[in-house]
């Protein structure tokens, strides 16, 4: 029933937010021979684990994996909330770990031979729980991002620096939850139903085969070095620019090019007026390098929508009367200077919407839409393995009546009579992470659950039970939506989860704070769990492929997930307390967009107001977008197949193009388009020297700038900030 034909990373309108390296190095002669013909075994079966590993020690959970794995994961956690804030993208430690675990971790055996700890023997196995351990630090930054930002912005909340241990508290709960729920899925979903569904998990079989292709080459690993000088470069020069470039914004980050034409003389009225709509260049490396990981095909989709909604939508929305600007300058050179991105009170109303607020609405309905749509179109996946998972609970609960049957208790449930289409394990019976380490442990999680979803934010036990089995089911529906396409559909399940909510709030009369707040709770929750449990099952399935111990993947990610636990909260609170304006709906010059801060806002708002503020043909026009998504989803999934396939490549993502509607600036589509003709420029004079280097170049762009506005967060609580010794040169009315 399912096509039988296997990729190893998804065409680029089904990437998520980055792609991955195919391990394609350039390595000595022999040696890439090697790693080629192992790439095409797994491309024959990829549900095979590797047979071609170097020997390795089986103590591989070490004191140096954990701290390298946390220290990339801590660089990526700090990345990815900047990075999140700005634009509502994210990426994986996957690549970042992989390739700096690898150099780190050989340098240490090849340079500290005789000394304890370090000196010591480095396979790929222990390459794997450096990118585990990194994985989990660098997780459960999404909420930060988006629905706690939300509450704040609601006034649902006091302020993150008095509530850290609060929101600490619930990522905790919301992480560990995702963690023990997803422990014994790895059997299920890898071993029982991953052949028959087709359930690959692109991004981690390349990490796998990115992991396996360093070690393969590492009797002499010219590629890896490689990999490691340009991610090493790249994230230094990212970060330095970002923190020089605060005080020379017009200069090095910033080109306002209608500016310059504005100063010549040329153009005057124009260059005002698209000054006005934000079409300027920023020489971002994060977004430069999002550009470079996910393609052409992202890239100018997020474009497009940035056209279509800033450049097309909005000026005939202004132009026909339906939506107003706020005049940032009334006389002077740059008189009719004008910001169109107020979300203020003012620009909130049914009469008088800014085009901001108007556009809000049909982004988050494409969105939802085309996420729901998505998912609903993988129905034979969910109904093949809802049997499977019945099945196995029925096995379950007959070993239950009859304890004599039980004869192995690594398995999430009793012994099943083995499938053809079921894949052999690769790891041994006591490499199990037993029942006794995962199901007290659940168990905890969800009665702690409901005390502190009670105690700190008011929320019955029966709609924190509700919360629960949403995290459930929709982190269920995650792992296998990301096995199949290596999307994560946060944005259904989260926007699900707040619509379920909110339907079943309304019936209890609350206050609409406390329905608001209950809503963006059990939104952030099902969101954590599920962002959690994939991030584990996908870890699983690379320690499959290398045959890693599960048991001691299984204790690297769960050390991990305790670090994210405290980290996240805490850059979020550096964040917040640098940058108040994250929390203020009405300012109009924040450097930090938020764009899924809106899209949670406005959903939780959505469902919970008794008389909705949305212009009438902002809602119409709402609807009809997300129709128009929908049938494109549609197309793609059943008409661009076959010997039409290749026409995906260049056909439109309408998530990434409604996205670019919650966006307020175009910048994000710009930088991104050129990293994306960057990255395809280079591979197409030399794929071997792009699979050498781009892959680090972007890796260590994201991270770097990440890091920079750490700094630039610090800087600006010092009081030495760019807005204070910064020049205004090369920027519109003097300001960036």
């Amino acid at each position: 029933m399912f096509a039988k034909k296997y990729r190893l990373v998804p065409t680029s309108e089904e990437q998520a937010s980055i792609a991955v390296d195919t391990g394609e190095d350039a390595v000595p002669e022999d040696a890439a021979e090697i790693v080629q013909t192992n790439e095409d075994d797994f491309a024959k079966d990829p549900f095979r684990p590797f047979n071609d590993l170097p020997p390795e020690r089986n103590d591989i959970l070490t004191l140096r994996a954990i701290i390298v794995g946390i220290l990339c994961g801590t660089l990526v956690n700090t990345s990815n909330i900047y990075l999140g804030l700005k634009s509502g993208w994210t990426a994986s430690a996957n690549i970042f770990a992989s390739i700096l675990g690898f150099t780190v971790l050989k340098y240490c055996s090849t340079h500290f031979r005789n000394i304890p700890l370090l000196g010591r023997d480095f396979g790929p196995r222990e390459n794997n729980i450096v990118q585990t351990t990194a994985t989990a630090a660098g997780g459960m930054s999404n909420v930060f991002v988006s629905a706690f930002p939300a509450m704040y912005q609601l006034g649902l909340l006091d302020t993150p620096q008095r509530d850290f241990w609060r929101i600490s508290i619930l990522t905790a709960l919301g992480g560990y939850f995702g963690f023990f729920f997803a422990t014994p899925l790895r059997k299920f979903f890898i071993c029982w139903v991953g052949k028959e569904l087709g359930l690959i998990f692109p991004s981690s079989s390349a990490t796998a085969i990115s992991i396996r292709g360093m070690h393969m080459a590492a009797e002499g690993s010219s590629s890896a070095r490689n990999k490691t000088k340009a991610l090493g470069l790249a994230f230094g020069f990212a970060a330095i620019l970002r923190v020089l470039s605060q005080y020379f914004m017009g200069l090095l980050w910033d080109w306002h090019i209608f500016t310059w034409l504005f100063s010549t003389g040329l153009f005057r009225g124009i260059d005002v007026y698209l000054e006005s709509w934000g079409w300027f260049i920023e020489w971002s490396p994060a977004f430069i390098g999002t550009g470079m990981l996910v393609g052409l095909n992202v890239s100018i989709s997020y474009l497009a929508g940035s056209i279509l909604a800033w450049g097309i939508i909005g000026p005939l929305l202004v132009a026909n009367g339906k939506a107003f600007g706020s005049p940032i300058l009334d006389d002077g050179p740059w008189s009719g200077l004008t910001s169109y991105t107020s979300l203020s009170s003012e620009y909130t109303t049914l009469e008088h919407p800014s085009p901001r607020y108007w556009l809000l609405w049909p982004g988050v309905s494409c969105m939802i839409a085309v996420s729901l749509t998505d998912l609903l179109c993988q129905w034979r996946i969910f109904w093949f393995s809802g049997k499977a998972l019945f099945k196995a609970l029925s096995d379950a609960y007959n070993i239950v009546r009859n304890p004599a049957r039980w004869r192995d208790n690594s398995r999430p449930v009793g012994k099943l009579k083995r499938k053809q289409s079921d894949v052999e394990d690769s790891a041994s019976d006591d490499e199990m992470v037993q029942l006794w380490m995962w199901l007290p442990g659940l168990i905890v999680v969800l009665i702690l659950t409901c005390i502190v979803m009670g105690s700190y934010f008011e929320m019955p036990v029966k709609e924190t039970l509700l919360a629960l089995f949403l995290a459930f089911f929709f982190s269920f529906l995650a792992i296998q939506a990301t096995g199949a396409t290596d999307i994560t559909p946060l944005t259904a399940a989260s926007k699900a989860s707040q619509i379920i909510l909110g339907a079943v709030t309304k019936s209890e009369h609350w206050t609409l704070e406390r329905s608001q707040r209950m809503n963006l709770l059990g939104g952030a929750f099902a969101s954590v769990g599920a962002n959690q449990a994939v991030d584990l099952v996908g870890d699983f399935r690379v320690g499959y492929l290398l045959r890693t111990s599960p048991k001691l993947q299984w204790l690297a990610q769960g050390i991990g997930t305790l670090v994210a636990v405290f980290l996240a909260p805490g850059v979020y609170v550096l964040f917040s307390n640098a940058y108040p304006c994250i929390h203020d709906v009405n300012t109009e010059n924040c450097p930090f967009h938020v764009p899924s801060v809106g899209a949670w806002r406005a959903v939780a708002v959505a469902v919970t107001e008794p008389n909705f503020t949305i212009p009438s043909s902002s809602k119409y026009f709402s609807i009809g977008f997300a129709i128009i998504g929908v049938v494109m989803v549609l197309i793609r999934r059943f008409l661009l197949v076959g010997n039409r396939e290749w026409i995906r490549n260049y056909y439109p993502n309408m998530m990434v193009l409604s996205l670019a509607f919650i966006i307020d600036t175009t910048v994000v589509g710009t930088a991104m388009v050129i990293g994306a003709i960057i990255a395809t420029l280079w591979a197409s004079r030399s794929s071997r020297s792009f699979d050498d280097y781009g892959y680090g170049v972007a890796a260590g762009f994201m991270a770097g700038e990440g890091i920079g506005g750490v700094i630039n967060a610090i800087i600006q609580m010092l009081g030495f900030s760019g807005d204070v010794y910064g020049t205004g040169l090369l920027c519109p009315a003097s300001k960036c």
